[in-house]
């Protein structure tokens, strides 16, 4: 297959980014431009309320200041980090000190943006954690003849190309991601929906449209408790 052009951040399209950041005009600048390219910005003030967010609702990027009140950016990841190992993290300082530095790659960050976090600079950075997300990857082989491309959200099966919603592309993503592990309808909706979510049947209705477009021996159902995405047929 041929694969059609597209921009690496069209990835972002059905993607929801935290953003933590005290200072109220960083702030604007910044949520302004993620909400060109993001699905969702949710933004906070602290350390302490980012991790309050993560505790209810999924998100696919962190953006988070260093220096914060309550708790600071470092250490708020330091808490992250300890439940999740993969999810891209930016963060953004006005004093780039060693320390901080170390602590940082430590701590597996993406991208260390100085402070005043110019236009140009946020997108570059954003590039990288598109490439991330993706793993490096523009098409991702489902099974035979059908392949996905995770920044067009499209499928191509059998030289037919199916375009997917974006609640679709955002739970088959998700789905690859936890690829032979049972997925529980509670993890799907604060994946998909936060804490704004709806009936049991709203998840029925997409994973049925998904099993439409790649098939719907790929996504089995477990009795009473989710659904198993499997990579072998």
């Amino acid at each position: 297959m041929k694969s059609k052009k597209f921009d690496l951040l069209d990835i972002l399209s059905d993607k929801k980014v935290l953003f933590a950041e005290d200072d109220e005009g960083v702030a604007k600048n910044t949520i302004e431009i993620l909400e060109f390219f993001f699905k969702e910005v949710i933004a906070v003030t602290n350390g302490k309320e980012a991790l309050n967010e993560l505790e209810n609702g999924s998100y696919d990027v962190l953006i988070f200041d260093v220096l914060m009140p309550e708790l600071d950016g470092i250490e708020a990841i330091r808490q992250v980090r300890k439940k999740d190992k993969n999810i891209p993290i930016i963060i953004i300082s006005a004093h780039i000190e060693q320390e901080y530095l170390w602590r940082a790659i430590e701590l597996k960050i993406t991208k260390y943006l100085p402070k005043p976090c110019y236009k140009d600079t946020i997108i570059k950075a954003l590039k990288a954690v598109s490439l991330e997300l993706a793993e490096n990857k523009t098409e991702i082989k489902l099974y035979e003849n059908c392949i996905y491309n995770p920044y067009l959200k499209t499928i191509y099966k059998d030289k037919t190309e199916v375009r997917l919603s974006t609640n679709e592309s955002r739970l088959l993503e998700y789905f690859i991601k936890h690829s032979d592990q049972v997925v529980s309808y509670d993890r799907i909706y604060s994946y998909i929906w936060g804490a704004d979510a709806p009936s049991k049947e709203a998840i029925k209705f997409i994973i049925k449209e998904l099993r439409k477009k790649i098939g719907k021996e790929m996504i089995e159902n477990v009795y009473g408790v989710g659904y198993i995405y499997k990579t072998t047929l």
